[in-house]
């Protein structure tokens, strides 16, 4: 009997584990707004080369002159090496435009559907971000 309730327990905890990313991944739909395009040229000051999205940041300037930092998501590591993408594509210090949709709830956050570097050894070349925006243009 005890070997039964042992098995049990482990066969919950297991499926509560194996569940856990699932449950933290989230949807375009759920953060980003597609109806909310923008596109922003900053220099980047931060890189997440992570799972489940990599992130970047850039420091973006507006029409007076005031600095803000924004997050920009993209897809997974594997899927942004099939885009042409490597750990030491994108290095702090660059000057980068991004073209995305913004996050729904006003945070300086956005999903990136691609990236031109405008600086860098990169100079000139246009990456799709890997976006988990539904028919992204890549």
């Amino acid at each position: 009997m005890r070997h039964r309730v042992v098995a049990v327990l482990t066969l919950i905890g297991g499926l509560i584990l194996a569940a856990a990313p699932a449950v933290a991944h989230h949807s375009f739909a759920a953060e980003f707004d597609s109806s909310k395009s923008v596109t922003f040229t900053g220099v980047v000051t931060k890189i997440e080369w992570t799972n489940p999205h990599a992130w970047f940041y850039i420091n973006v300037k507006d029409e007076q002159g005031a600095v803000s930092n924004w997050g920009f998501e993209m897809g997974p590591p594997h899927l942004l090496q099939r885009q042409g993408w490597s750990r030491d594509t994108m290095k702090i210090g660059d000057l980068v435009t991004v073209s995305g949709t913004l996050a729904k709830n006003g945070t300086k956050r956005g999903n990136s559907r691609n990236v031109t570097f405008a600086s860098g050894p990169n100079k000139g070349q246009k990456l799709g971000a890997a976006s988990s925006e539904t028919n992204a243009n890549q």
